[in-house]
Protein backbone atom coordinates (compact mmCIF):
# COMPACT_ATOMS: atom_id res chain seq x y z
CA UNK A 1 0.00 0.00 0.00
CA UNK A 2 1.47 3.40 -0.60
CA UNK A 3 1.09 6.56 0.86
CA UNK A 4 -1.78 8.27 -0.45
CA UNK A 5 -3.76 4.40 -0.33
CA UNK A 6 -2.94 4.89 3.16
CA UNK A 7 -4.08 8.85 3.72
CA UNK A 8 -7.30 7.24 2.24
CA UNK A 9 -7.88 5.06 5.55
CA UNK A 10 -7.32 8.20 7.94
CA UNK A 11 -11.10 9.27 9.44
CA UNK A 12 -9.32 12.76 9.62
CA UNK A 13 -8.94 13.07 6.12
CA UNK A 14 -11.61 11.79 4.54
CA UNK A 15 -12.85 15.18 3.06
CA UNK A 16 -9.63 16.30 2.18
CA UNK A 17 -7.71 16.33 -1.15
CA UNK A 18 -4.20 15.79 -1.38
CA UNK A 19 -1.66 16.41 -4.63
CA UNK A 20 -1.20 12.79 -5.72
CA UNK A 21 2.54 13.47 -7.63
CA UNK A 22 3.58 15.68 -4.41
CA UNK A 23 2.55 12.62 -2.35
CA UNK A 24 4.24 10.73 -4.20
CA UNK A 25 7.41 12.76 -4.22
CA UNK A 26 7.36 12.61 -0.29
CA UNK A 27 7.48 8.97 -0.47
CA UNK A 28 9.94 8.72 -2.67
CA UNK A 29 12.06 11.06 -0.54
CA UNK A 30 11.58 8.99 2.22
CA UNK A 31 12.44 5.43 0.47
CA UNK A 32 15.57 3.65 2.25
CA UNK A 33 15.99 6.88 4.62
CA UNK A 34 15.48 6.08 8.75
CA UNK A 35 12.29 7.52 9.64
CA UNK A 36 12.54 10.65 11.82
CA UNK A 37 10.69 10.93 15.24
CA UNK A 38 8.47 14.11 15.27
CA UNK A 39 7.72 16.10 17.91
CA UNK A 40 3.60 17.50 18.43
CA UNK A 41 4.57 20.89 19.91
CA UNK A 42 1.43 22.04 22.39
CA UNK A 43 2.81 25.22 24.08
CA UNK A 44 0.58 26.68 26.42
CA UNK A 45 -0.07 30.36 25.33
CA UNK A 46 -3.21 29.32 23.70
CA UNK A 47 -5.96 26.55 24.43
CA UNK A 48 -5.25 23.54 21.98
CA UNK A 49 -7.11 20.08 22.19
CA UNK A 50 -7.21 17.46 18.74
CA UNK A 51 -8.94 14.18 18.42
CA UNK A 52 -5.80 12.71 19.15
CA UNK A 53 -3.47 14.97 21.44
CA UNK A 54 -4.67 17.28 24.35
CA UNK A 55 -3.39 20.14 25.58
CA UNK A 56 -1.98 21.43 28.66
CA UNK A 57 -4.12 23.92 31.36
CA UNK A 58 -1.20 25.08 33.19
CA UNK A 59 0.43 27.86 31.85
CA UNK A 60 4.10 26.45 31.95
CA UNK A 61 5.36 28.02 28.17
CA UNK A 62 3.52 31.26 27.73
CA UNK A 63 4.35 34.42 25.92
CA UNK A 64 5.32 38.02 26.77
CA UNK A 65 5.37 40.67 25.31
CA UNK A 66 6.55 43.93 26.17
CA UNK A 67 4.89 46.31 24.14
CA UNK A 68 1.41 44.62 25.13
CA UNK A 69 -0.53 44.54 21.20
CA UNK A 70 1.52 47.92 20.08
CA UNK A 71 3.97 47.42 17.20
CA UNK A 72 5.39 49.83 15.14
CA UNK A 73 5.53 48.73 11.40
CA UNK A 74 1.81 47.33 11.48
CA UNK A 75 3.10 44.66 8.59
CA UNK A 76 0.34 44.10 6.32
CA UNK A 77 0.28 40.17 7.06
CA UNK A 78 -0.02 40.37 10.86
CA UNK A 79 -1.17 43.74 11.90
CA UNK A 80 0.12 42.83 15.23
CA UNK A 81 -2.43 40.94 15.91
CA UNK A 82 -0.16 38.27 16.92
CA UNK A 83 0.46 40.25 19.74
CA UNK A 84 -2.86 40.04 21.17
CA UNK A 85 -2.91 36.74 22.44
CA UNK A 86 0.41 37.36 24.72
CA UNK A 87 0.87 38.30 27.85
CA UNK A 88 1.29 42.29 28.51
CA UNK A 89 4.73 42.98 30.13
CA UNK A 90 5.14 46.46 29.67
CA UNK A 91 7.84 46.85 32.45
CA UNK A 92 10.92 44.66 33.58
CA UNK A 93 8.72 44.70 37.19
CA UNK A 94 5.84 43.53 35.44
CA UNK A 95 7.72 40.74 33.45
CA UNK A 96 9.36 39.73 37.17
CA UNK A 97 6.04 39.22 38.93
CA UNK A 98 4.51 37.45 36.15
CA UNK A 99 6.86 35.13 35.60
CA UNK A 100 8.00 33.97 39.82
CA UNK A 101 3.74 33.99 40.27
CA UNK A 102 3.52 31.58 37.21
CA UNK A 103 6.45 29.52 38.68
CA UNK A 104 5.11 29.43 42.07
CA UNK A 105 0.96 28.44 40.95
CA UNK A 106 1.29 26.47 37.37
CA UNK A 107 4.47 25.49 37.40
CA UNK A 108 6.12 27.60 34.69
CA UNK A 109 9.28 25.88 32.29
CA UNK A 110 10.24 28.62 30.66
CA UNK A 111 8.69 31.27 28.49
CA UNK A 112 9.19 33.70 24.93
CA UNK A 113 9.94 37.38 24.98
CA UNK A 114 8.07 38.83 22.28
CA UNK A 115 7.16 42.40 21.51
CA UNK A 116 6.19 45.15 18.72
CA UNK A 117 8.99 46.29 16.63
CA UNK A 118 9.77 50.06 16.59
CA UNK A 119 9.75 51.19 12.92
CA UNK A 120 13.42 50.06 12.10
CA UNK A 121 12.17 46.66 13.11
CA UNK A 122 13.87 46.58 16.15
CA UNK A 123 12.64 45.78 19.77
CA UNK A 124 14.03 47.78 22.78
CA UNK A 125 14.61 44.61 24.87
CA UNK A 126 18.09 46.19 26.98
CA UNK A 127 16.36 47.08 29.79
CA UNK A 128 14.53 43.63 30.44
CA UNK A 129 17.95 41.74 30.42
CA UNK A 130 18.89 42.00 34.03
CA UNK A 131 15.77 40.79 34.61
CA UNK A 132 16.19 38.06 32.70
CA UNK A 133 19.51 37.46 34.21
CA UNK A 134 18.52 37.24 37.67
CA UNK A 135 15.65 34.92 36.54
CA UNK A 136 17.82 32.46 35.12
CA UNK A 137 19.92 32.90 38.29
CA UNK A 138 17.00 31.65 40.38
CA UNK A 139 15.71 29.13 37.99
CA UNK A 140 18.35 27.60 36.12
CA UNK A 141 16.55 25.49 34.58
CA UNK A 142 14.21 27.58 33.02
CA UNK A 143 14.44 27.69 28.87
CA UNK A 144 13.85 31.31 27.92
CA UNK A 145 13.70 32.12 24.21
CA UNK A 146 13.12 35.87 22.47
CA UNK A 147 11.84 36.84 19.32
CA UNK A 148 15.30 39.19 18.30
CA UNK A 149 13.51 40.93 15.27
CA UNK A 150 17.11 42.84 13.50
CA UNK A 151 19.51 43.05 15.77
CA UNK A 152 23.07 43.33 15.47
CA UNK A 153 26.45 41.95 17.04
CA UNK A 154 26.41 43.94 20.33
CA UNK A 155 22.31 43.40 20.82
CA UNK A 156 23.06 39.64 19.86
CA UNK A 157 25.97 39.19 22.74
CA UNK A 158 23.73 41.35 25.22
CA UNK A 159 21.05 38.62 24.81
CA UNK A 160 23.58 35.69 25.36
CA UNK A 161 25.13 37.74 28.39
CA UNK A 162 21.86 37.71 29.86
CA UNK A 163 21.01 34.21 29.46
CA UNK A 164 18.51 33.89 26.54
CA UNK A 165 18.80 30.44 25.39
CA UNK A 166 16.89 30.23 22.12
CA UNK A 167 16.45 33.11 19.82
CA UNK A 168 14.21 33.60 16.81
CA UNK A 169 14.20 36.26 13.81
CA UNK A 170 11.88 36.29 10.51
CA UNK A 171 14.21 35.78 7.46
CA UNK A 172 13.09 37.61 4.30
CA UNK A 173 14.20 36.89 1.33
CA UNK A 174 12.85 39.52 -1.08
CA UNK A 175 13.46 43.28 -0.86
CA UNK A 176 10.01 44.07 -2.75
CA UNK A 177 8.58 41.96 0.44
CA UNK A 178 10.35 43.67 3.60
CA UNK A 179 9.42 47.26 1.40
CA UNK A 180 5.46 46.55 0.58
CA UNK A 181 4.60 44.54 3.27
CA UNK A 182 6.64 44.60 6.31
CA UNK A 183 6.74 48.86 5.02
CA UNK A 184 10.40 48.76 6.03
CA UNK A 185 13.10 50.48 4.36
CA UNK A 186 16.47 48.02 5.10
CA UNK A 187 17.85 45.48 2.68
CA UNK A 188 17.56 41.59 2.63
CA UNK A 189 21.56 41.87 3.92
CA UNK A 190 19.74 42.89 7.13
CA UNK A 191 18.44 40.12 8.01
CA UNK A 192 21.08 37.95 7.22
CA UNK A 193 23.57 40.28 8.82
CA UNK A 194 20.95 38.99 12.23
CA UNK A 195 21.56 35.94 11.36
CA UNK A 196 25.01 36.03 11.45
CA UNK A 197 25.10 37.96 14.56
CA UNK A 198 22.93 35.74 15.81
CA UNK A 199 24.95 32.55 14.88
CA UNK A 200 28.09 34.11 16.64
CA UNK A 201 26.63 33.15 20.06
CA UNK A 202 26.41 30.24 22.16
CA UNK A 203 22.47 31.05 21.91
CA UNK A 204 20.35 28.33 19.83
CA UNK A 205 19.24 30.05 16.70
CA UNK A 206 16.14 29.05 14.64
CA UNK A 207 14.91 31.62 12.22
CA UNK A 208 11.44 31.55 10.44
CA UNK A 209 10.51 31.81 7.21
CA UNK A 210 6.35 32.90 6.47
CA UNK A 211 5.61 31.16 3.44
CA UNK A 212 3.26 33.47 1.42
CA UNK A 213 4.39 36.68 3.27
CA UNK A 214 4.28 38.57 -0.26
CA UNK A 215 0.55 37.97 -0.39
CA UNK A 216 0.17 34.53 -0.71
CA UNK A 217 2.76 34.06 -3.26
CA UNK A 218 6.19 32.22 -3.53
CA UNK A 219 8.49 35.17 -3.83
CA UNK A 220 11.50 35.14 -1.28
CA UNK A 221 11.58 32.01 0.25
CA UNK A 222 13.78 30.14 -2.14
CA UNK A 223 16.31 32.89 -1.30
CA UNK A 224 15.54 33.20 2.56
CA UNK A 225 16.04 28.97 1.99
CA UNK A 226 19.48 30.15 0.88
CA UNK A 227 20.35 31.97 3.34
CA UNK A 228 19.54 29.70 6.40
CA UNK A 229 21.62 26.98 4.91
CA UNK A 230 24.78 28.69 5.44
CA UNK A 231 24.43 28.92 8.88
CA UNK A 232 25.10 26.42 11.72
CA UNK A 233 21.14 26.97 13.24
CA UNK A 234 19.55 24.60 16.02
CA UNK A 235 16.47 24.71 13.87
CA UNK A 236 14.55 26.26 10.96
CA UNK A 237 10.98 27.17 12.23
CA UNK A 238 8.64 27.19 8.45
CA UNK A 239 4.82 29.42 9.20
CA UNK A 240 2.41 29.84 6.63
CA UNK A 241 0.74 33.43 6.02
CA UNK A 242 -2.54 33.51 7.76
CA UNK A 243 -4.91 35.95 5.53
CA UNK A 244 -7.40 36.82 7.80
CA UNK A 245 -5.12 39.03 10.09
CA UNK A 246 -4.99 41.19 6.56
CA UNK A 247 -7.68 43.22 5.32
CA UNK A 248 -9.97 41.96 3.64
CA UNK A 249 -8.95 41.01 0.07
CA UNK A 250 -5.43 41.96 0.29
CA UNK A 251 -3.81 38.70 0.57
CA UNK A 252 -4.15 35.00 -1.01
CA UNK A 253 -4.58 31.68 0.94
CA UNK A 254 -1.16 29.79 -0.22
CA UNK A 255 -1.34 26.79 -2.74
CA UNK A 256 -1.21 23.62 -0.02
CA UNK A 257 0.80 22.44 -2.69
CA UNK A 258 3.33 25.38 -2.72
CA UNK A 259 3.59 25.14 0.86
CA UNK A 260 4.42 21.41 0.62
CA UNK A 261 7.06 22.03 -2.08
CA UNK A 262 8.74 24.44 0.33
CA UNK A 263 8.83 21.90 2.96
CA UNK A 264 10.10 19.04 0.79
CA UNK A 265 13.12 21.65 -0.49
CA UNK A 266 13.70 22.87 3.23
CA UNK A 267 14.19 19.14 4.18
CA UNK A 268 16.57 18.62 1.45
CA UNK A 269 18.92 21.52 2.20
CA UNK A 270 18.74 20.92 5.79
CA UNK A 271 19.07 17.45 6.20
CA UNK A 272 21.13 17.10 9.61
CA UNK A 273 19.16 20.20 11.14
CA UNK A 274 15.75 20.40 12.80
CA UNK A 275 13.08 21.83 10.51
CA UNK A 276 9.87 22.33 11.98
CA UNK A 277 6.18 23.85 11.60
CA UNK A 278 5.03 26.62 13.37
CA UNK A 279 1.93 27.81 15.21
CA UNK A 280 1.03 29.87 12.35
CA UNK A 281 -0.93 28.28 9.16
CA UNK A 282 -4.23 28.54 7.84
CA UNK A 283 -6.90 26.84 9.70
CA UNK A 284 -9.63 24.44 8.36
CA UNK A 285 -9.38 21.82 5.65
CA UNK A 286 -5.77 23.90 4.90
CA UNK A 287 -4.14 23.09 7.87
CA UNK A 288 -5.00 19.46 7.52
CA UNK A 289 -3.08 19.15 4.19
CA UNK A 290 -0.32 21.23 5.25
CA UNK A 291 0.36 19.26 8.60
CA UNK A 292 0.03 16.05 6.65
CA UNK A 293 2.68 17.61 4.29
CA UNK A 294 4.90 18.05 7.18
CA UNK A 295 4.79 14.67 8.29
CA UNK A 296 5.04 13.15 4.77
CA UNK A 297 7.99 15.62 4.32
CA UNK A 298 9.90 14.74 7.16
CA UNK A 299 10.15 17.65 9.51
CA UNK A 300 10.71 17.44 12.89
CA UNK A 301 8.22 19.20 14.63
CA UNK A 302 4.66 20.57 14.32
CA UNK A 303 3.61 23.17 16.42
CA UNK A 304 -0.68 22.56 17.51
CA UNK A 305 -1.13 19.46 14.99
CA UNK A 306 -4.11 19.23 12.85
CA UNK A 307 -6.46 16.30 13.57
CA UNK A 308 -4.74 13.42 11.72
CA UNK A 309 -1.38 14.08 11.75
CA UNK A 310 -0.83 11.41 14.86
CA UNK A 311 -2.70 8.80 12.28
CA UNK A 312 -0.21 10.40 9.46
CA UNK A 313 3.03 9.76 11.11
CA UNK A 314 1.95 6.23 12.62
CA UNK A 315 0.77 5.03 9.14
CA UNK A 316 4.56 6.27 7.46
CA UNK A 317 5.91 5.08 10.37
CA UNK A 318 7.32 8.02 12.24
CA UNK A 319 7.10 7.59 15.93
CA UNK A 320 5.83 10.58 17.90
CA UNK A 321 5.98 12.28 21.00
CA UNK A 322 4.07 15.29 22.25
CA UNK A 323 5.98 18.73 24.42
CA UNK A 324 4.10 21.43 26.03
CA UNK A 325 6.74 24.39 25.12
CA UNK A 326 7.19 26.08 21.89
CA UNK A 327 8.55 24.01 18.91
CA UNK A 328 11.81 25.47 19.20
CA UNK A 329 12.71 24.20 22.96
CA UNK A 330 12.53 21.01 24.28
CA UNK A 331 12.08 20.90 27.78
CA UNK A 332 11.93 18.73 30.66
CA UNK A 333 13.68 14.72 30.52
CA UNK A 334 14.25 12.82 26.78
CA UNK A 335 11.00 11.90 24.95
CA UNK A 336 9.12 8.77 24.93
CA UNK A 337 8.66 7.91 20.88
CA UNK A 338 5.26 6.50 19.92
CA UNK A 339 3.44 8.26 22.88
CA UNK A 340 1.89 11.25 23.93
CA UNK A 341 3.74 13.18 26.94
CA UNK A 342 1.82 13.96 30.31
CA UNK A 343 0.87 18.29 31.31
CA UNK A 344 3.65 19.61 32.61
CA UNK A 345 4.01 19.24 36.18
Amino acid sequence: MNWLESMARIEDLEDVQLDAGLVAEFEAAAAGVPARPIRFSTPTFKDYASTELAGCSKNSFPSFSITAGACGLNCDHCRAEILKPMLPATSPAMLDQKVRHLVATQGLQGFLLSGGSNRRNEIPYERYYPVVEQLKRDFPDMKIAIHTALTDERGARSMEAAGVDTAMMDVIGADATIREVYHLDRPVEDFEATLAALCATSMEISPHIVIGLHYGRILGEPNALDIVSRYALNALVLVVVMPFYAKPGLYAVPDTGDVGRIFLEARRRLADRQVLLGCARPPGLHKRVTDTYAVMAGLDGIAFPADGAVAVANAIGRPFHQEHACCSIKLGAAPRPAQSRTCAA
